[in-house]
């Protein structure tokens, strides 16, 4: 699936934008896996990567909030696929996108993800490596991973 990418500060994502991104991850992030507080503070001090199918529907998004606002590096989040675009490439392209675009905006940093814990393979296999023990977030088993910042491209 070949997706039209979106690249944006909070501030500068418009309302539309904004919308198709919080409408996917309610559906994902809390009729899917649960109640949370899905938005939060971190949104408005993060770039917003949304990734649109030819139609114009928002298929996959994730944000990278700044570097000393969760963790010492900058660090990717909110990574949601729509159901219908799941197991075709959409999620590994869209990471791929975000590690890209993380690389380019914060030259030779790594980048910290707090990885649902059974998404460790895929994680790993764009270079990530745990750096915690599991816990418990929004109880969901997750695991805190770092892509070290020499790591060559995924």
């Amino acid at each position: 699936m070949a997706l039209r990418w979106l690249w944006a500060r909070f501030d500068d994502l418009g309302v539309h934008a904004l919308h198709d991104a919080l409408a996917l991850r309610c559906k994902v992030f809390i009729l899917e896996q649960g109640p949370y507080q899905d938005p939060d503070g971190a949104d408005k001090q993060s770039h917003h990567l949304l990734g649109y199918d030819e139609a114009g529907v928002l298929q996959a998004c994730l944000r990278v909030v700044d570097p000393g606002v969760n963790y010492p590096e900058p660090s990717i989040g909110r990574v949601v696929t729509a159901k219908e675009a799941r197991g075709n490439g959409t999620g590994r392209a869209l990471m791929q996108e975000g590690i890209a675009r993380c690389t380019q905006a914060w030259p030779g940093r790594g980048i910290r993800i707090s990885a649902q814990a059974h998404l460790q393979g895929f994680y790993g296999s764009l270079g990530f490596e745990a750096v915690s023990d599991e816990y418990l977030e929004d109880d969901i088993p997750h695991v805190e991973m770092l892509r070290r910042g020499d790591h060559p491209a995924a």
